[in-house]
């Protein structure tokens, strides 16, 4: 197929997107938005906690001793 071609479709479709616009369901919006405000802040449970413990990345302090070592060296 040849680019004048593709490129006609790849329009066409774009524009099928860009103008399309499907009907809104707006209570079962409300029920999904709303059903998030009721949970409790700590539901939040870190599975993989225990597993692999902290980040690498989470301590500061050794990547600034790092970098003055790498300075020293």
């Amino acid at each position: 197929m040849g680019r004048g071609r593709q490129k006609a479709k790849h329009t066409k479709v774009a524009r099928e997107l860009k103008y399309f616009s499907p009907e809104t369901n707006y209570g079962a919006l409300e029920r999904e938005l709303s059903a998030g405000q009721h949970s409790d802040e700590n539901s939040y449970v870190d599975r993989w906690a225990d597993q692999y413990g902290e980040e690498p990345g989470d301590d500061e302090d050794d990547f600034e001793t790092q970098q003055d070592q790498n300075k020293s060296a």
